[in-house]
């Protein structure tokens, strides 16, 4: 959605551009060649209720630039006071309607009847005595919701921002209810310098009184045409002529609907901050400003990436881009496609966690279970069995089909928040090959991917109840392929058993994982001493590392630290992009999440389905916390955003998880391998249905039924 500006171009206050001071700013292709600016639409609304004390001044905090504009919506009472709130109807984001009940009101809006609560019925003493705002998203925090009043203008004025931009959406209705905003503006404009003032009412533009006020603002047309438009035609449109047209004339561009935790997918990527990208930072044009609910992530995509990725290089020491099955948030994991777009996203380690074939082919696939992650239901449904060793759940195992079998399955790209409307990219649903182990180690030793992880489960049933030795499959492949010589290239093995993990100790080239997949919330010394004897590093949860309280980070905690102390690295899974796994301490941003994990607790390792996403933080000026730069991102702190609001308005707090004990680590040595008897292939059930037919995923997925809960479970989650 566009806005264009009807003013002069004038030169933007204090740039802030991500390079260090030791090279020239990049020109911009912006109107002026200064950055785009930052506009915080109703402050930063997209943790706190819009337009209110709190939303304005975290938008004024660190995590923003420094010449961020606030935006306020103008909305007139009764008794003509200018209150900021981003909607005509209050009842969307205050609990007016609670409050007087029986004052709900239809009005004609753009000859269309609306019902709700309108500012036009009530008194400034009415509305700031008795309503106090709440957030109007579900999917954002709630917990500051009834704490704080709406805000006037002169309470916007107050903060002293950078930059104020009022905007007159409803003229035509004041005025029909005689109000005159031309008035109030031109009044208030005698004591309150607005950068900007926008309108879609051309009149409303025509009639203000720009000698009158303290500076000239810019005067800014708001384009209703794009709101009926896709996202995607807009980027479209922009890509041709709109901006270039623009400028031609002298004439900004600023952009508007940007939110972290839209179901918009930024090309299924679910990065906003390539969205921002899209619309700053290509060969063609930059927008002038953007307008976003989540300033401080447009001030990254400003400040720290754009016209950072061509050039950049990572620094040294830096944690590993370590892939979960590949780059598996593009395409379906563990497939030929998923491990080249890993290595073209600039991972350091791609993955290839083993399962077994009834004929015994090794093969790399996140779970034994097929039904997950391929096409295997409904084609070899007959196969259906129940495996408590392994899952709850029944499933179709990899160990139940043949090679041959396996080979006529598609693989299949799965969501983890489909429920939710957040898919991914469709388009790449089935694509892609199921690699063997070699045809896997034979792409890495032909790439340019720094090193591998091969993820071993199951190895004890497979031993004692299917008779196969999968550390001998993997071993004879490594040495096959050359990697237990091989020193150019990193090999990491992982698995949650260290029987499995002392059978490679043998090879000093090899690095050995330890996975931990249980939530534990402290490592003693005992327990790392015990870790040490078996493993070089340890792969934990998230919420291992970080623990949470609902859906807000509660505290740090020290496994990161003891650990290292050990000299053991420390690796954290799973990392996605979408929204709904992010915790609100980040603002719904993953690449908030990933710099505080690497700056804040310095990780030595990112497991993660987005690649792409972890090395161009890695890649910008702004992992560096040791930079002077302007703007960079900081990490997190636990209890910022919880501090502010009452205690009673907090979810109960959580028990603590249990430590991780000695007794949690070693494993049993392998069982001797079952002699197992040959039995007749079973033909699927119609091969020649098997791609046609819709795969059916019902197992080992656990539904999050509401956003708000969604959030907590995500973030618990691998």
């Amino acid at each position: 959605m566009e806005v264009e500006e009807l003013g002069k171009e004038e030169t933007c206050k204090t740039q802030r551009a991500a390079a260090s001071s030791a090279n020239p700013p990049p020109k911009w292709q912006t109107l002026s060649g200064s950055p785009p600016i930052v506009v915080a639409r109703g402050g930063f609304s997209g943790v706190f209720p819009e337009s209110s004390q709190y939303a304005y001044q975290f938008a004024m905090s660190p995590t923003t630039v420094k010449d961020v504009v606030l935006f306020c919506d103008l909305q007139l009472t009764k008794d003509s006071i200018g209150i900021c709130k981003n909607d005509l109807r209050l009842d969307n984001s205050s609990n007016i309607a609670s409050v007087f009940p029986k004052r709900g009101n239809t009005y004609k809006v753009n000859a269309q009847a609306v019902h709700g609560w309108f500012s036009v019925d009530f008194t400034a003493d009415e509305l700031f005595g008795n309503v106090t705002v709440i957030q109007d998203i579900f999917s954002r925090p709630s917990v500051f919701d009834g704490s704080m009043p709406m805000s006037t203008i002169d309470d916007f004025q107050q903060l002293k921002p950078p930059g104020l931009w009022l905007n007159v959406q409803y003229y035509t209705f004041y005025t029909e209810h005689k109000l005159d905003p031309l008035e109030y503006v031109t009044l208030a404009s005698s004591d309150i310098r607005f950068n900007y003032i926008s309108s879609p009412e051309i009149s409303f533009l025509k009639g203000l009184d720009l000698s009158s006020m303290q500076m000239q603002p810019k005067l800014i047309f708001v384009s209703l045409a794009w709101m009926t438009m896709s996202r995607q035609q807009i980027r479209n449109m922009a890509a041709t002529t709109l901006v270039a047209n623009a400028h031609g004339l002298g004439l900004e561009v600023y952009v508007y609907g940007f939110a972290n935790d839209m179901p918009g997918s930024y090309n299924y990527s679910y990065d906003p901050v390539s969205e921002y990208l899209q619309f700053i930072d290509n060969s063609k044009f930059s927008v002038d400003g953007v307008l976003t609910d989540f300033p401080s992530t447009a001030s990254e995509a400003i400040a720290c990436f754009a016209h950072n990725q061509k050039n950049a290089t990572a620094l040294t020491g830096q944690p590993l881009v370590i892939t979960h099955n590949g780059a598996s948030g593009v395409y379906p994991g563990c497939t030929d496609l998923a491990y080249k777009q890993a290595v073209d996203d600039g991972a350091d380690i791609i993955d290839c966690s083993v399962q077994m074939s009834k004929d015994g082919v090794a093969f790399c696939l996140e779970s034994t279970d097929l039904v997950g992650s391929t096409t295997a239901m409904p084609t070899f449904m007959s196969r259906i069995s129940s495996v408590p060793e392994i899952q709850n759940n029944t499933g179709i195992f990899s160990f139940d089909l043949t090679w041959a079998e396996v080979q006529t399955l598609k693989p299949f790209l799965f969501s983890p928040y489909s429920r939710l409307g957040l898919v991914r990219n469709p388009a790449a649903k089935n694509v892609g090959r199921i690699l063997t182990l070699p045809e896997f180690l034979a792409f890495a030793k032909g790439s340019s991917i720094p090193g591998i992880l091969i993820n071993i489960q199951n190895a004890a049933y497979l031993a004692s109840e299917k008779g196969f030795a999968v550390v001998d499959a993997v071993s004879s492949a490594l040495a096959n392929a050359s990697f237990d010589k091989d020193t150019t290239k990193r090999v990491l093995i992982q698995s949650d058993d260290t029987s499995v993990l002392s059978a490679f100790k043998k090879n000093p080239n090899y690095e050995r994982v330890l996975l931990i997949t249980e939530q534990v919330g402290d490592a003693p010394k005992r327990t790392v001493d015990e870790v040490k004897q078996f493993a070089n590093a340890v792969n934990v949860i998230r919420s291992s590392l970080m623990a949470y309280n609902g859906a807000f980070l509660s505290h740090f905690t020290d496994i990161t630290s003891k650990m290292q102390q050990a000299n053991v690295s420390v690796y954290v899974s799973v990392l996605r992009n979408e929204f709904t796994t992010v915790a609100y301490d980040f603002f719904s941003d993953p690449v908030m999440e990933i710099a505080s994990f690497v700056g804040g607790l310095g990780v030595d390792g990112l497991f993660t389905e987005f690649p792409a996403t972890a090395r161009a933080y890695l890649r910008s000026p702004c992992s560096n916390l040791d930079a002077k730069l302007p703007y960079t991102i900081l990490p997190a702190e636990p209890g910022g955003i919880t501090s502010l609001a009452a205690p009673e308005s907090l979810p109960p707090a959580q028990s603590p998880a249990p430590p991780l004990e000695p007794a949690d680590v070693v494993d049993p040595p392998l069982p001797p391998l079952a002699k197992v008897a040959a039995t007749p292939q079973e033909a699927p059930a119609d091969e020649g249905e098997a791609s046609s037919q819709p795969p059916r995923h019902a197992v080992n997925v656990a539904p999050c039924l509401l956003l708000v809960v969604l959030s907590f479970i995500c973030l618990s989650s691998r």
